[in-house]
């Protein structure tokens, strides 16, 4: 079925990520913190925090970590963060979209601005790339040690509610409406599926090729906005070349 497959540019860039577990865990810390403020500590009653809250527990994220968030997020007198998004061409005119959390508005905007420029792209107005994306729900069950054929986890995932599934040799990749993306990730717990990863994110509706001598300064950029502490996410519109 028809669908952006992402995993294989997640794992090449994973290691990488791993290595820097104290920016995530600061990163996924503000997105608990944020949560927390939009729909309450409670994560029976708050969806966005539970898959949050997964993915601190995927990250290997503290239990203390976490708790610090969720109580920082339910007190007063907390760092006031803004959710801020930025839209941009990186080299080769491919379409970025960069969200963030930050508390100083200013500082963030500088930086990511650098980003761009340092490596031969451009910020953009508000609106420029953003209506490339759409926002889905995105799980990953990986087809390591499954004993599952192609059709049956079609059927699985029609019928926990998913709209669409991609299948590679690696991974089955699954997209659903976002509001029904934890109603989906649970089904398909309960059917015994082992999920890799399960989260909001935003798709592109089209790829751009990245040209030979883009491709470095491509991913130079996008490891730089990825590293500042201030960047939750970083969505790109790029067709990179087959190794």
């Amino acid at each position: 079925m028809s669908g952006h497959s992402k995993w294989h540019n997640i794992q090449g860039r994973k290691n990488a990520q791993d290595a820097k577990r104290g920016k995530i865990f600061q990163k996924i810390s503000r997105e608990l913190y944020m949560a927390v403020k939009a729909g309450g500590p409670d994560p029976d009653s708050n969806s966005n925090l539970r898959l949050i809250m997964d993915k601190a527990k995927a990250a290997n994220m503290p239990k203390d970590n976490i708790k610090r968030a969720v109580d920082k997020g339910s007190g007063s007198g907390a760092a006031n963060y803004e959710e801020v998004v930025y839209e941009g061409y990186g080299p080769g005119g491919i379409a970025v979209l960069v969200h963030a959390l930050t508390d100083n508005k200013n500082r963030t905007a500088a930086a990511v601005r650098s980003a761009f420029t340092h490596h031969g792209g451009a910020l953009a107005a508000t609106g420029a790339v953003s209506y490339m994306f759409d926002r889905k729900g995105y799980i990953v069950i990986e087809r390591a040690d499954l004993d599952t054929d192609e059709d049956t986890m079609l059927m699985d995932v029609l019928d926990a509610g998913g709209d669409d599934l991609q299948s590679s040799d690696e991974a089955f990749e699954i997209y659903t409406d976002p509001k029904q993306l934890a109603e989906v990730r649970d089904a398909l717990q309960e059917k015994g599926y082992t999920l890799a990863t399960a989260e909001l994110t935003m798709i592109p509706e089209n790829l751009t090729d990245v040209p030979a001598d883009k491709v470095e300064k491509l991913q130079h950029m996008l490891e730089e906005l990825e590293d500042n502490d201030d960047v939750s996410d970083v969505y790109e519109a790029a067709n990179f070349p087959e190794d």
